[in-house]
């Protein structure tokens, strides 16, 4: 069941409906312009549970704390960025989502990693709830308006920048974004059908398209070799 809530009992889901919180790093004008990793939730960092609302279902994907905790070494900001479709559908609220937030965070944390920021969109065409419905939501990818409300927050080096993600839709929302390139991984989603082609195909000679097993892939691109 839905927790009734206002939007001021979870100060992080923005007048726009979406969930923008930075958990760790300085005020825009205070941070020097660093290149981001962007990251999937739900298939990259968690193990896929289709709608996951509950923390006892909460499973790191082999890789996901080394790849979090190398990045946070190398002062990299962590950025999720997550589709909720669940929310849109009813299948469970804010509440749910948050406790679910704090059980990926302890976990990662105890492991020595750290998420720096958060965006989670809950809009989605089929939804009837008060967050779902729209058809087209800007913030809701493959579009790319999570990772330019990042941009806004902090100070990001979109063009050197990387998205990790199970989907196409998730690279694809790299692409819009300007960023450097997108890794499709094929865990969660990604081993389904097509999927692999589809985050192929979005290539350009500006944006680069890699493909690995998991996330821990993530440990060979650019961003960590520069």
């Amino acid at each position: 069941m839905i927790s009734k809530f206002s939007i001021s009992e979870y100060p992080f889901v923005s007048q726009t409906g979406v969930w923008e919180e930075n958990r760790t790093l300085p005020a825009q004008k205070d941070l020097d312009k660093s290149p981001a990793l962007f990251l999937d939730r739900d298939g990259v960092i968690v193990k896929e549970v289709n709608y996951l609302q509950n923390p006892k279902d909460v499973e790191l994907i082999q890789g996901a704390a080394e790849i979090i905790a190398k990045a946070n070494k190398n002062k990299i900001p962590v950025i999720m960025v997550t589709n909720q479709a669940g929310i849109a559908y009813g299948y469970f609220g804010w509440e749910e989502f948050d406790a679910v937030q704090h059980q990926v965070h302890n976990d990662l944390e105890k492991l020595g990693a750290c998420i720096d920021a958060v965006f989670a969109c809950p809009f989605h065409q089929k939804g009837d709830t008060l967050w779902g419905g729209h058809p087209d939501h800007e913030a809701r990818k493959p579009l790319p308006g999570m990772l330019l409300r990042a941009e806004k927050m902090l100070n990001i080096d979109f063009a050197n920048s990387w998205i990790v993600g199970d989907r196409a839709s998730d690279i694809e929302a790299g692409l819009h974004a300007g960023l450097a390139g997108g890794l499709h991984v094929l865990t969660g989603h990604g081993s389904r059908e097509g999927e692999t082609d589809l985050a192929n195909a979005l290539e350009t000679p500006q944006f680069k398209v890699r493909s690995g097993a998991n996330i821990i892939d993530a440990m060979q691109l650019p961003i960590f070799n520069a």
